[in-house]
C-alpha cells in the first residue's frame, strides 16, 4: 500500500495515556519515537515512517492512531519491524475483540489479525488493498470499484482445520489454530468464528481426544459443515451436518473407535478417518448421511466431502456466484468455459442459463466429482468437463477447447497466469490461434489480489482487454485475507 508520509520533523507531546513502569524503563533507555500510523500492509500490520524516514511495519496499530514502539525486531535497508508498546492517540474504529483469545501477546490465537478493528472498516481496507494491488503491480484502474461483498462477521466459518497436540508436561490435549506466529497451537476454550455449536465442542474435543489411546498421534481434525445432500436437501437447521475429519497416525483401536462413535452420538457429528493422503479419508460408519451445500437462487445442491475444496463461507459464496453470474451476463445461445472450476461451484448455476458450459480443472478425481454433481442437479446434457495442468497452457491449447463468448476465472492463490499469457500471445499473433475467438467478457474470482493485478496487467496491456469493475469479496471476516473479483471487457 502506497504509505508515503512526512517524516517527523517537531516533537510530540507525552503520551494521554499512563504507561507500565516497564514501558516507561524502556523509554527511558531507549527515547519515545511517536509514529503516526498511515494505513494497513497485507498482513494487517500498521505500517508508518519514522523520523529516518524508514518505513516501520506494527503489528496491532491501526490507521490514524499515533503509537510508540520498541527498537525493531527485524530490520532491514529501508523497512524495519517493530512491537507496539503504547498507543497515544487510538482510532474510533478500535473496537474490543469478539473472542478472549485474540491479542498480540505471546500464546494468543493467530486465527484472526483485525478483531481490534471495527468490521465494516476491515472491508475498506481490503477494498483499498485491491485497488493499490491493481495499480501497483498491475497498473490497472478498474472503471469502477463494485460495492464490496459482506456477510455475516462472527461464526460463519463452515471450514477449518484444527491442528491437536498432546501436551504431555501437563497431561492435557489443546484444539484450534496455531498461537500468532508460532508453531505451537493455541490454548483455546471458544472460537468466535466458528458456528456456535463447534466453538462449544472444543473443551468436549480436548477432553475426547485426551482420553484416547492414540492421544499423541493425532495431530489435525478438520471440519467441514453442509446440508444433507443424498435427498437435495438445503441447509436448514434440521439438515445441517457437522463433519469431523480425524488425521491419525496409527491404526485406532476398537476402544478409540468406540469413544469416537460415543462422542458423535452426544454431540451429532460424522466422523471421517484419515489414516495417510486425502484420499485415504473414509466415513467411520458408512451409513451417515451426504453433506452438500446449496446455491437456492440458481436451485443447485452440490454433494461434496469433507476433504473437497468449498469455501469456507457459505453465505458470502451465495452472494459471490449471484454476482460473479450477473456480472458475466451470460446469454441462452453463448457458451462458457469455466476454467479452475473446482466441483462445479459456478459451472452447474452457468449451466441453468448457457447453451454450453466447459469446465476444466487440474484434477481428474475432481473432474469426476464435477460431472457426479451435475448429474445430481440434471445438468450434465449441459455442463461437461475436462481434465487439464492449467498452468502449462499455450495458444493452441485455447483453440483445441474451441472459442466462447464468457470466462469465468477462479484459480488458486497461485493465479492464472498460464491463460493470460495465451490470450496475450494470441492477441499478439493471431496466426498462433487461426479461427479462434477470444471472449468478449471475462469475470474473475481471486483469492490473492497480488497474482490478480500480475495476471490483470497482462489482459490489459497485452491482451486486448480492459478492466470495467473491480470489488473486495470479505470471505474471511477479521483476518488479512483478501478475496475479490475483475471483469475485463475485449476491446474493440
Amino acid at each position: 500500500m502506497d504509505v508515503a508520509i512526512d517524516a517527523l520533523s517537531t516533537p510530540l507531546a507525552p503520551p494521554e495515556q499512563p504507561v507500565s513502569a516497564a514501558v516507561a524503563a524502556l523509554l527511558a533507555t531507549t527515547g519515545p519515537e511517536w509514529l503516526k500510523i498511515e494505513s494497513l500492509d497485507l498482513e494487517a500490520q500498521g505500517v508508518a515512517r519514522n523520523a529516518a524516514g524508514k518505513v516501520v511495519f506494527i503489528d496491532g496499530a491501526l490507521p490514524g492512531e499515533w503509537v510508540t514502539v520498541k527498537p525493531p525486531g527485524r530490520r532491514k535497508n529501508n523497512w524495519e519491524q517493530s512491537e507496539l508498546l503504547a498507543i497515544h492517540r487510538e482510532s474510533s474504529l478500535r473496537v474490543k475483540p469478539g473472542c478472549p483469545h485474540f491479542g498480540l501477546e505471546a500464546g494468543s490465537c493467530g486465527g484472526c489479525k483485525m478483531q481490534h478493528f471495527h468490521a465494516s472498516a476491515q472491508v475498506a481496507v481490503k477494498q483499498r488493498v485491491l485497488e493499490d494491488n491493481l495499480w501497483h503491480l498491475g497498473k490497472v484502474k478498474a472503471e469502477q470499484m463494485l460495492r464490496p461483498i459482506e456477510g455475516p462477521t462472527w461464526g460463519y466459518r463452515y471450514r477449518a482445520r484444527l491442528s491437536v497436540r498432546y501436551v504431555m508436561k501437563k497431561g492435557e490435549v489443546l484444539v484450534g489454530f496455531h498461537e500468532r506466529k508460532s508453531r505451537y497451537v493455541a490454548d483455546m476454550k471458544s472460537c468466535a468464528i466458528l458456528p456456535p455449536h463447534v466453538s462449544a465442542m472444543l473443551l468436549p474435543l480436548r477432553a475426547l481426544i485426551a482420553s484416547m489411546e492414540a492421544r499423541d498421534r493425532l495431530p489435525q481434525i478438520e471440519l467441514a459443515i453442509g446440508g444433507v445432500g443424498a435427498s437435495g436437501g438445503g441447509e436448514g437447521a434440521e439438515s445441517m451436518i457437522t463433519a469431523l475429519v480425524l488425521r491419525h497416525l496409527e491404526p485406532l483401536s476398537s476402544g478409540d473407535l468406540d469413544l469416537l462413535r460415543a462422542f458423535a452420538a452426544e454431540h451429532g457429528v460424522q466422523w471421517w478417518l484419515q489414516a495417510k493422503g486425502p484420499d485415504t479419508v473414509k466415513l467411520l460408519d458408512e451409513a451417515s448421511p451426504q453433506l452438500a451445500y446449496t446455491l437456492p437462487e440458481f436451485g443447485i445442491t452440490m454433494p461434496f466431502k469433507p476433504t473437497d475444496f468449498t469455501q469456507v463461507n457459505h453465505h458470502i459464496n451465495r452472494v459471490l456466484v449471484g454476482r460473479a453470474l450477473r456480472l458475466l451476463a451470460v446469454q441462452p445461445h453463448e457458451r462458457v468455459i469455466d476454467w479452475f472450476c473446482g466441483l462445479g461451484n459456478f459451472t452447474l448455476p452457468l449451466a441453468r442459463t448457457a447453451r454450453e458450459v466447459l469446465g476444466i480443472e487440474g484434477s481428474e478425481a475432481l473432474v469426476q466429482r464435477s460431472r457426479e454433481n451435475a448429474h445430481f442437479n440434471g445438468l450434465d446434457h449441459k455442463a461437461t468437463f475436462a481434465a487439464r495442468n492449467l498452468f502449462e497452457l499455450a495458444p493452441a491449447d485455447l483453440a483445441a477447447y474451441g472459442p466462447a463468448e464468457r470466462w469465468l476465472i477462479d484459480p488458486p492463490r497461485e493465479g492464472a497466469f498460464a491463460l493470460a499469457k495465451a490470450l496475450a500471445d494470441v492477441h499478439q499473433d493471431p496466426s498462433l490461434a487461426p479461427d479462434w475467438q477470444p471472449p468478449q467478457r471475462i469475470v474473475y474470482v481471486s483469492c490473492n489480489p497480488a497474482t490478480l493485478a500480475r495476471d490483470a496487467g497482462l489482459l490489459v496491456h497485452q491482451a486486448g482487454y480492459r478492466c470495467t469493475a473491480a470489488g473486495a469479496v470479505n470471505m474471511f471476516p477479521h483476518t488479512a485475507h483478501v478475496e475479490s473479483m475483475a471483469v475485463f471487457e475485449r476491446v474493440g
